[in-house]
Formats: structure tokens, sequence, C-alpha cells
């Protein structure tokens, strides 16, 4: 078996799916199902307090108890028994039902794959994990341009079909053969377990969090509201999709030039920087609500999300025990990725029914505070650098 072909095979896969859901889904259940933006926010925002609370609890829970391959397996049957439950849904309340069943599975799928691909890694099966992971962002990149062809012929519903026939083809995927140690059950070491209030103890590491919670909140307008805004602007719709994976092609960039490039930059500053981006993204499009100005704000998504991230994991990397990284990464993903995306998107929802463009100033919310926080933590930083070279 060529371990690498499979590795890429199921991100490719995945992240497939994940491009038609992340920017597409809320204006789905808007445009075919009949609920306004405000129940789409409300629907969506509960459905990611659920994803925080199963990749913060479940996935862990589940990773102490079965292989990785059972878990790919599990979350891929409860995703694909999800989306299938959507085509008896119609009302609000049976949306949300689906929408939180859905978040509980899906989402799981993500940090599964990072951790079968870490666990191939350090058995020395596979040998270049970026190789396989740049095939996730090329299936999220190809998948949003191919979708908007589809949906300009024949219309949202499009969308459904294509997450159901993406799904279907990762589930497939999940039962084909695997590497052998990805069957192997783990083995629960009682002495090893981490106790999270122990990161809470690493110097910084709160202010760090606040800041990248801050900044990934900032999003929550554009991942739900960007697909319906563009349309409300009088965007083509055949281009819709290649105008939203601007976004993912200036992340694609960023991530393979930022170990050359920023490598120097203390995370603080990187994530001062961020900040900046971020405010700079919303401001435009706030501004000049027009088609050209959304795509030149599209190519800061490298500084808002991107260099965000590469900030936190920068600092992970140098403070944070290698223990102690998984639990780390959970609450990131808890907080950061979920539960404070699910705050704004209501926010957001709320401001959109008003004005839309008001949705995304109102991002300023989150991304102002995150550069006065690391404004003020870079200063920091550099306190205590002066002070060791004293």
């Amino acid at each position: 078996m060529n371990t690498q072909r499979w590795m890429s095979t199921h991100f490719f896969s995945f992240f497939l799916t994940w491009g038609i859901f992340l920017p597409y889904w809320s204006g789905w259940m808007i445009q075919t199902k009949g609920i306004s933006v405000s129940e789409a926010s409300f629907i969506m925002s509960i459905g990611l307090v659920a994803r925080g609370l199963s990749t913060l609890f479940a996935f862990p829970y589940l990773l102490e108890r079965v292989s990785n391959k059972a878990l790919l397996n599990i979350a891929g049957i409860g995703t694909l028994i999800g989306i299938l439950c959507y085509i008896p849904a119609n009302s609000f309340t049976s949306l949300l039902v689906v929408t939180v069943f859905l978040h509980i599975f899906y989402p799981t799928l993500m940090p599964a794959l990072d951790s079968v691909a870490g666990v191939l890694v350090q058995s020395k099966q596979l040998k270049h994990y970026g190789k396989s992971r740049q095939w996730g962002s090329i299936g999220f990149v190809s998948v949003g341009i191919l979708l908007t062809v589809f949906t300009g012929m024949l219309g949202d519903n499009m969308i459904f079909w294509a997450l159901l026939l993406g799904i279907s083809c990762f589930v497939a995927l999940s039962f084909t053969s695997a590497p052998d140690i990805l069957s192997k059950k783990p083995q629960i070491n009682q002495g090893k377990k981490v106790n999270i209030i122990d990161l809470f103890r690493t110097k910084h590491f709160l202010v760090v969090l606040i800041i990248v919670v801050l900044l990934q909140a900032a999003h929550a307008t554009y991942y739900n509201y960007g697909y319906i805004f563009l349309q409300e602007i009088d965007a083509p719709i055949y281009l819709i999709g290649a105008i939203i994976n601007i976004a993912v092609i200036a992340e694609i960039i960023f991530f393979s030039i930022a170990d050359k490039r920023f490598s120097r930059f203390s995370p603080g500053t990187l994530l001062a920087l961020a900040a900046a981006g971020s405010s700079l993204r919303w401001v435009l499009v706030f501004i000049f609500p027009n088609i050209i100005v959304f795509c030149m704000a599209q190519t800061l998504h490298a500084f808002s999300f991107a260099m965000g991230h590469y900030a936190f994991m920068k600092y992970l990397t140098a403070n944070i025990p290698h223990t102690h990284i998984p639990k780390a990464q959970g609450m990131y993903s808890a907080f950061a990725l979920s539960w404070s995306t699910a705050v704004f998107t209501v926010f957001g929802g709320f401001l959109y029914e008003i004005e839309p463009r008001y949705a995304f100033i109102g991002m300023l919310a989150c991304s102002l505070p995150a550069m006065l926080i690391a404004l003020i933590y870079r200063k920091l930083e550099v306190e205590k650098k002066i002070l060791l070279s004293a």
C-alpha cells in the first residue's frame, strides 16, 4: 500500500466536502429551506456549540478507546446519516436538530485525519505530511469553483447533492484497506493523562488563547454570509466559488512561505499583524461593497486566518510541553474555531438583517481588541528579551 497516496486521498476527499459545507451551507438553508438569515445564524451557532463540545470532549475520549480507522468510520457514517436527515427536515426545529447531530460527527473528521497523519509520521510510514495535506487545500479550492458552475446552471439544490456525494465517497474510502497501524487500539496510560488546568499555568497561554479566539471569531460573518453577500452585491453566480477561494489560495501561499519568511517574527508580532490585517479586511468590505474590492479583501485571509493560526502554533511549539499540545489544540478548536464563531454568527446575523455591510464592520468588535491585546503581549515579549540579554 502506498501510504502517501492513501493519506493524500483522504485529505482531498474530506476537504472537498468541507469546501462545500463551510462557505455554502447557511446560504443553502436560506435559499432552499426558506428560513431567514437570523434563523440560519442561530442554527449554525448552536451547531458550532455542538462542534466545540465534540472536538473538546468526545473526540479525545473516543481516541483513547478505539482505533484511528474505527474513529474515521464512526465519524464518517454519523456524518452521512446527518446529511440524509436534511432531506425531510423543512421546519426551523427539525433543521436545528439535524444540524446539531451533524456537528457532533462531521467536524470531528478534521482532527481525526490529523491524528491519523501524526501516527503515520511517527511510525515513519508517511514521509511528507505537507505533501499530503496540500491535497486537502486543492480539494477545497477546486470544489468551490466547480460548484458555482453547477449552481449557476441547476440552482442552489446542487449544494446539498454535491455534499451528499462527497461524504458518500469519503465513507466508502474509509472502509477500504488502510495501514495496519491505524487498526490498533490505543493503550491507555492513566499516569500520562493531562490536566487542562496545567495549560493555564503556562505563561501567557491564556493571553494568546484569548487573542486567537477573537481573531477566529472575526470570521463568523464571512463564513456564514459571504456567499449570500456576494449575491447581494450582484456577483455572477458562476464566479462566486472562484471569489471565495481567493482566500484559500492566499492561505496556501502564506503557509508555503511562512517558515522561510516569518520564522524570526515573535508570536506577539504575528498576532498583532494578523489582527491589523483582519481589521483592514472588514473595513474594506464595509466601505466598498463591490466585487473588485471584495476580491482584494479576500487576500487578507492570509493575515486574518493563516497568520493567526501560524502564530498560535509557533507559541505552542515554543512554550507548551509535547504531552500537553493535543489538549491545547482541542481548546483552540473548541473556543476559537467553534464557540466564539457561534456567538458572533448570531451577532453577525442580527446586523446582516439590518444592513448586510454592518455584519462585516461588526467584526471589528473582535479584531480591534485582539490587536490591542496582541500589542500588549508583544511588549511583554520585548521586555523579556531585553531582560534575558542584559
